[in-house]
């Protein structure tokens, strides 16, 4: 296990050392913020100062190999327009985005594995085939038609929910969290039930594909013929084996769902980093564009990681094949 992991982890340093330059090519090469954040009548001088104030001024290498050495000391300077570390700005703004994301999939996963697995055993029966149909849906509707949808029949016709914003935090542990609060729950809920339609969808779908094929297999026959209850044969048995692929997928939609929130958190007013980045964006305001991307690389980079030593516990056979390799 242990030469597994230092594997793992040679590869994300190589992997991270790839994405600095991909991220300073496709941000800093592209495009002149000067041109958005100062003023149509400044003078040429005024124009040449916002320049050298910003290290516009240097060859695009140099550029790169000073943004390099501040990365490596944790420094991706100054948002053009608030002026305030960039990397603080996507921090303060992360809890938000990653509590949308944790909720979103805990609905995918707390919902789209029981159904999955209804729909694989009784795949003829009216319930199955309407999971199967409802599956569909999540795929199909678009997520920000979806959002509108939501807000429309659970906020303005009902009224049972606030239609956007963050709502109150809560303390426990130390920890401040919407998730800790009443309130914060009730604001939660929407965006990430939004968010979480496609994701369930998914989940529903392989874990189905996952039991249909599942209970084909010999040893479960086996298990069935030496008179094990169904209960154990498909909660012991069968659900271990369909977990394998579950895992890879819920880990790498935990990234995509937190890097893509983007819609989510502007339809409905939350204030996490997607919404950062839109704004940023508009301004071309390079160091938080690079923060932001920055964060979500490592991040993702830490989910496979996780993702591979959990998918190596479930299965050896990973583990002992990449060691053989």
């Amino acid at each position: 296990m242990s030469v597994f992991i230092l594997r793992r982890l040679m590869q994300s340093v190589l992997l991270i050392a790839v994405m600095t330059v991909i991220v300073f090519a496709g941000v800093y090469a592209i495009g002149n913020p000067i041109d958005i954040l100062i003023s149509a009548d400044a003078s040429q001088e005024e124009y040449d100062r916002a320049v050298r104030a910003l290290g516009l001024d240097r060859p695009l290498w140099e550029q790169y190999f000073v943004f390099l050495g501040n990365l490596l000391q944790g420094d991706l300077g100054k948002s053009f327009v608030f002026n305030e570390p960039a990397l603080s700005l996507v921090f303060a703004r992360l809890p938000a985005t990653l509590e949308l994301a944790f909720a979103a999939m805990l609905l995918s996963i707390t919902v789209g594995i029981p159904l999955g697995m209804w729909a694989g055993l009784r795949p003829d029966s009216v319930a199955g085939r309407s999971i199967m149909a409802g599956s569909i849906l999540g795929f199909s509707l678009p997520n920000f038609w979806q959002g509108l949808m939501l807000i429309m029949i659970f906020a303005v016709f009902l009224q049972w929910l606030p239609a956007g914003g963050r709502g109150e935090t809560a303390s426990f542990l130390g920890m401040e969290s919407t998730l800790f609060s009443l309130e914060g729950w009730s604001h939660l809920l929407l965006p990430a039930l939004n968010l979480a339609l496609f994701k369930m969808s998914l989940v529903i779908r392989l874990t189905r594909a996952g039991m249909r094929e599942t209970l084909l297999l010999d040893y479960v026959k086996f298990a069935r013929a030496k008179g094990l209850s169904t209960g154990r044969v498909i909660f012991v048995h069968v659900l271990k084996n369909i977990l394998i692929p579950l895992v890879t997928v819920i880990g790498l939609e935990l990234g995509s769902v937190i890097a893509f929130a983007v819609v989510t958190e502007t339809i409905f007013a939350w204030p996490g980093i997607g919404k950062l980045i839109i704004d940023s964006i508009f301004v071309l305001d390079r160091p938080v564009i690079v923060s932001y991307l920055i964060v979500i690389v490592l991040m993702f980079i830490t989910i496979n990681l996780v993702v591979d030593i959990l998918y190596s516990i479930l299965d050896p056979r990973v583990r002992l094949s990449d060691m053989k390799s």
